[in-house]
């Protein structure tokens, strides 16, 4: 069983930064992606970044050029570094991983971009 912590999230205003963490318990050892969601109200969830074994990064392109994902293994944690923060970018952040196949998920972190 894998357990997620997320942490980083706030209010800020537009233009503004957040980084947002997810410390992941347990081994790293079979984990093939690392990923971020976010949801917004009365919208479905949405993949915004994957961070795949091998280096292997994605983005969806509303946040290409904006947001850095990036992982340490080491320590098993990924991270969300959010620059140029716009008001569309409100929502709940979730983290996930996925090892051997089983996905995890933490409970979430609100991120709120307003003046």
């Amino acid at each position: 069983q894998v357990q997620l912590v997320e942490s980083g999230g706030g209010l800020v205003q537009p233009g503004g930064s957040l980084r947002l963490s997810c410390a992941a318990s347990g081994s790293s050892f079979g984990v093939t992606a690392m990923n971020w969601y976010r949801q917004a109200p009365g919208k479905e969830r949405e993949l915004v970044a994957t961070a795949f074994s091998g280096d292997i990064i994605n983005y969806v392109d509303s946040v290409k050029g904006r947001f850095t994902i990036s992982r340490d293994n080491a320590k098993n944690t990924v991270y969300l570094q959010m620059n140029s923060l716009k008001p569309e970018d409100t929502a709940v952040y979730y983290c996930n991983i996925v090892r051997f196949g089983i996905n995890y998920w933490g409970q979430g972190t609100q991120v709120t971009v307003s003046s």
